[in-house]
């Protein structure tokens, strides 16, 4: 392990650790990986008791909307999450997630971000997939990270430009590949299969 990241960053603060949310959502692995990398623990559950308790949150996400809510009503995980005080970070359909709604299955989603997921049009390849640039940087979980990084993305729906907006992407139009409201915070983009910067991104959050 590269024992000069280790040291870049400090642990969660807390006695609650790192949990990663265990719903049934892939990449799950690559998320715990990278986490690793930077010296860190984390912890998979679905606990409500662990993961209120937990220092940090991390809400990943790949697969379809309406399926993975489906999933999150069941455990009753769609209560607790937005109730939860400390910092969350919410990856890819675990941003989408935290909207209002999404396009995807007609989807209700837990209401954090007020914002609607739709849609890209049939005028660009879909999914998005692959590296983009990520720029209008307004938030404590870009520090020290320069406008215009590229970040990598795989999705096929989009949070439209808002008030929650902490990062703007361009595929087709301008939208919002980062979002946050108060303790929680969104990233379209995979912070963990982006390279230094992605895990800049993961490391900035475990300080917060």
């Amino acid at each position: 392990m590269n024992e000069q990241k280790r040291s870049t960053f400090a642990p969660p603060s807390g006695d609650g650790g790192l949990v990663i949310i265990n719903y049934g959502a892939g990449n799950i692995q690559s998320i715990m990986f990278a986490i690793e990398r930077l010296g860190f623990k984390a912890v998979l559950s679905d606990n409500p008791d662990e993961i209120k308790a937990a220092d940090k949150v991390i809400f990943p996400g790949v697969g379809e909307a309406s399926s993975a809510m489906k999933m999150l009503v069941e455990s009753g995980l769609d209560t607790l999450l937005p109730e939860l005080k400390q910092p969350v970070l919410g990856i890819c359909l675990g941003m989408q997630l935290m909207c209002k709604s999404s396009e995807e299955g007609n989807t209700k989603g837990l209401g954090i971000f007020d914002v609607d997921v739709v849609k890209f049009s049939n005028k660009v390849k879909v999914p998005q997939m692959g590296w983009n640039q990520i720029y209008n940087l307004k938030s404590e979980l870009f520090s020290g990270i320069p406008e215009n990084e590229y970040m990598y993305l795989v999705h096929s729906f989009y949070a439209p430009l808002c008030n929650e907006a902490i990062a703007t992407t361009n595929y087709e139009l301008e939208y919002a590949s980062a979002l946050q409201k108060d303790n929680f915070y969104g990233t379209q983009f995979h912070p963990e299969k982006s390279g230094d910067i992605g895990e800049k991104v993961l490391g900035n959050f475990l300080k917060l």
